[in-house]
């Protein structure tokens, strides 16, 4: 989650894509950054998608309602072509 962590000044991207196929649980911390991420990056039109999400992963994201901000996606292909 450090990648996407932007505090030292330097803008995100516009266009991201994170890729949790190989993340098997997250934390509230994880969420805080996607939330924080999510933020910094809309104030710039851009977005922030997620790709390959294992079903617990996915289960916390939809619990929280990040699933309804940031779009979840099967795979990276899906999300760079969405």
């Amino acid at each position: 989650m450090e990648a996407l962590q932007f505090e030292d000044g330097t803008p995100p991207p516009l266009r991201i894509v994170v890729d949790l196929s190989d993340v098997p649980f997250m934390y509230s911390s994880g969420i805080n950054v996607f939330v924080a991420t999510y933020q910094q990056v809309s104030e710039t039109q851009g977005w922030v998608r997620i790709a390959g999400a294992q079903k617990a992963v996915l289960h916390v994201l939809t619990l929280v309602g990040i699933d309804a901000v940031i779009t979840c996606h099967p795979g990276i292909e899906q999300a760079l072509s969405a």
